[in-house]
């Protein structure tokens, strides 16, 4: 479990006063990194049965298309290529890979005390996604997303304590030219936010001039490859079992500027992947264990998550069902075998399908969130503002979705069972000698911080109170709060001269703040 126990010492005078000033980070009732892992929706028998399956479909099945560079990075590993074109990867390079992958990463964020460690079952909740519109939650309509309101997700994203990272969750619709887009959408990412940002790229050759913006703001290539601040999100495969040759370059030329990579496939459980969900993780988990090796081919130890995103699929109408109890089966299954691989690791959770912050996004967004909290998933993808199946994105939602995030947390951090917490002295003493309760107790006060956690956007007010504060809206309310973080100059903008710079050398299509 994560102790949080707090220090008993002191009076009630001295517990106001800390309770008046911000709570050091290890006393937070929630944090980054907080270790999940107690949900395992597969038994042990179940995890061996879906390994074994994916090395075999590895061994017998293959993948195709392969780009002619990776031919020849996994075949100089012992990967072999078959007369009809498919790459076949033995047992035993399979497993040595497994054993001698890179465990020991972090993401690397612009402020260090953002940074995110991926080791063992830590968990981190962020966004993701290429959503095409911009969903505006008071007029209730779509409209084609911009690369202001990319930068915009992005400041928001960095004074929301839930979210721990900022992957790309827009495509910057109103910029035509694949490069400009490309570069522009790490610059409105990264001017926005001090966390680690995920992106995307087009095609290989886009990856050099975005390579020479971040170094640029890293301050040298050499500070740049010391604490990358910027992963790659690769569709390296086309489900059922292919690469996908130019996200496949894409990697390569990531890898060689020192840029985290996360293997990602997305299998759609019903049509690119099995119906069913054990085997849409087997079909995911091989895709990524031919990925990992693929990356390792090509650097050693290079850091690479294992990006296991199967989706699920409504079969009556072919449509995703992202906020579906099935979704989030398949997503803390996934999460079940990064734990039995130990590899850092990363699927999708939060998705909702409704079209609006209502009702029905809220249980859709809290039931995968929690499951794949508890089942101890690294990095938590495309945790907030995700709408209509990921083709909309809301600033409101997303601000919305940081207080359910907060309680999902509260969930993975678990119960504490130790003396104080099972509180015997506490009963004996009130039942015995005190009022009958424990309200205004010191342990109760010593703890209303350290174990609670209160939202930021959630009513509990009585109805009597809620009526008298004219029945506040929770859409109001969350747009209220995104106006005046966006009223306010961002902490991460980078600094005049160097944005000059950049500006000087590159289209950037976002205005001057």
């Amino acid at each position: 479990m994560n102790d949080q126990s707090p220090s008993r010492s002191g009076g009630r005078a001295a517990r106001r006063a800390a309770r008046a000033a911000p709570l050091a980070d290890h006393l937070k009732p929630i944090r980054p990194g907080m270790s999940g892992g107690t949900f395992n929706p597969l038994n042990d028998g179940d995890v061996l049965r879906i390994h074994t399956a994916a090395l075999d479909a590895l061994e017998t099945i293959g993948l195709a298309d392969a780009p002619t560079s990776g031919i020849n990075y996994l075949t100089s590993v012992g990967a072999i290529l078959g007369d009809d074109g498919r790459i076949r990867f033995p047992r035993g390079l399979v497993e040595d890979t497994i054993a001698k992958a890179n465990r020991s990463i972090t993401l690397h964020a612009r402020n260090p005390s953002q940074d995110l460690d991926l080791s063992g079952s830590k968990v981190h909740y962020g966004t993701a996604g290429a959503a095409v519109h911009l969903v505006e939650a008071n007029g209730r309509e779509y409209r084609e997303s911009g690369v202001q309101d990319l930068h915009d997700a992005a400041r928001i994203c960095d004074v929301l304590d839930n979210l721990h990272f900022v992957q790309r969750p827009m495509v910057c619709r109103d910029i035509m030219d694949n490069c400009e887009m490309d570069y522009n959408s790490i610059y409105a990412c990264v001017s926005g936010t001090t966390k680690h940002v995920g992106t995307s790229f087009s095609e290989p050759h886009h990856v050099a001039p975005a390579m020479e913006m971040l170094h640029l703001i890293a301050g040298s290539e050499d500070k740049w490859r010391e604490r990358p601040f910027v992963s790659n999100s690769n569709c390296f495969v086309v489900p059922p079992m292919k690469f996908a040759t130019e996200s496949c370059l894409v990697m390569e030329e990531c890898i060689k500027h020192g840029m985290p990579v996360l293997l990602l496939s997305a299998g759609m459980a019903g049509a690119t992947a099995p119906s069913t969900i054990a085997g849409a993780i087997v079909q995911a988990v091989a895709e990524c264990l031919a990925g990992l090796i693929y990356v390792n081919a090509v650097k050693f130890g290079a850091p690479a998550i294992f990006g296991t995103w199967p989706f699920g699929l409504d079969l009556r109408t072919g449509a995703m069902t992202g906020g579906s109890g099935e979704q989030a089966l398949l997503t803390s299954g996934c999460a079940q075998m990064h734990r039995f691989y130990d590899l850092p690791g990363g699927a999708a959770a939060g998705i909702a399908d409704s079209k609006l912050p209502d009702m029905q996004a809220g249980w859709e967004q809290m039931c995968s969130n929690v499951m794949a909290g508890l089942a101890g998933l690294n990095m938590v993808y495309e945790a907030a503002g995700m709408h209509a199946s990921l083709l909309g994105f809301c600033h409101e939602s997303l601000i919305i979705g940081d207080d359910i995030i907060g309680q999902a947390l509260r969930c993975v951090r678990g119960i504490e069972v130790n003396e104080e917490t099972l509180a015997l002295d506490q009963i004996a003493d009130v039942t015995m000698n005190g009022p009958g309760h424990y309200l205004g107790t010191e342990q109760t006060l010593s703890r209303m911080q350290t174990d609670c956690v209160y939202p930021k956007m959630g009513d509990r007010t009585s109805p009597k109170e809620w009526a008298e504060l004219d029945k506040p809206d929770l859409i109001a309310k969350a747009t209220a709060r995104k106006e005046k973080i966006l009223a306010v100059r961002s902490q991460a903008q980078l600094g005049h001269k160097l944005d000059s710079v950049i500006r000087g050398k590159f289209n950037i299509h976002l205005d001057h703040e």
